[in-house]
């Protein structure tokens, strides 16, 4: 079996059904020493086998080099680190996919590396206030400039591509199809369920607005990631993300693509990168391999 770690319980949402198992949740550096950290990852090891760490990049750099430490301590290829770029709110829905994994009959390998694969398939955006510091996604002149207005709101869509809207008075967009109309960041062509969490935001425009354009299947609100209001730059927000719910479909979306074996540390793999020693699926050309090592030759 497979265990899903996280650094954060607000990275943890509550599981959609009694088969789903809980993630484990590593304590931070400055609430367990170096030798608690590896008693904690070793009985998680000993439990599970395996262990697949989700690390956002907003962590703390002392965080994210507990854990690399760890791992290189125990000597371990049974440690897979994750670096996940998404917002927060959707990095705790990629989690809990990633948990509803876990007890299928994928092998470790596949779980990890699925990671990156279930990413392009959630969309993951808010509803700010102001986008006069996001530098996430692209911000034009005039949406800074609109930013200073007290009744400004943006519809922004982080992932899977960026898209950046200009809502109306009172944060009501403009309608729209399936795929998002115009005023709306374009949505999934394939069934999903919103999760949201409010910030300092009064807002119903997500569940109004967003939700019926979008045909979700299902809404659901969270309390907000500690973590959103620094990711977004505003605390002024309203976070949403839409992701496939149905564990059958899950399975059947990684079931669909073709296993191979890590050519470094023998893992199984999908895709195009080794989920426990971030080895490519395949070799550098022997040109491409000889100009990535010219820097250190030529200082030696």
């Amino acid at each position: 079996m497979t265990a899903i770690a996280v650094t954060s319980a607000d990275l943890v949402l509550p599981a959609p059904d009694r088969h789903t198992p809980a993630a484990a949740v590593l304590h931070p550096p400055d609430r367990l020493d170096l030798e608690g950290s590896l008693a904690e990852t070793t009985a998680l090891l000993e439990r599970y086998g395996h262990l697949v760490v989700v690390l956002p990049p907003w962590l703390p750099a002392a965080t994210t080099r507990r854990l690399h430490t760890v791992r290189a301590i125990l000597e371990t290829d049974r440690i897979a680190l994750l670096d996940i770029d998404l917002p927060p709110l959707a990095t705790a829905l990629l989690v809990r996919q990633l948990r509803q994994l876990s007890v299928c009959d994928f092998s470790p390998g596949v779980i990890a590396s699925a990671a990156r694969l279930l990413s392009h398939y959630i969309h993951a955006g808010a509803l700010l206030g102001s986008v006069a510091k996001l530098d996430r996604v692209p911000v034009g002149l005039g949406a800074h400039a609109r930013s200073w207005s007290p009744s400004a709101q943006f519809a922004v869509l982080a992932n899977p591509a960026p898209h950046l809207v200009k809502l109306g008075g009172g944060g009501r967009g403009g309608g729209g199809a399936h795929a998002g109309g115009a005023g709306l960041p374009p949505g999934p062509e394939f069934a999903t369920h919103l999760t949201f969490a409010r910030g300092q935001l009064a807002s119903d425009w997500v569940t109004a607005e967003l939700a019926p354009a979008w045909q979700v299947q299902g809404v659901m609100e969270n309390p907000l990631p500690a973590d959103s209001p620094g990711w977004w730059a505003t605390g002024k927000l309203v976070e949403f993300a839409a992701a496939i719910p149905d564990p059958a479909v899950l399975y059947q979306l990684v079931a669909s693509v073709r296993r191979e074996e890590c050519r470094w540390c023998g893992a199984e793999l999908i895709g195009d990168r080794c989920g426990f020693c971030s080895a490519p699926l395949t070799a550098p050309p022997p040109q491409a391999a000889a100009d990535a090592t010219a820097p250190y030759r030529a200082r030696s």
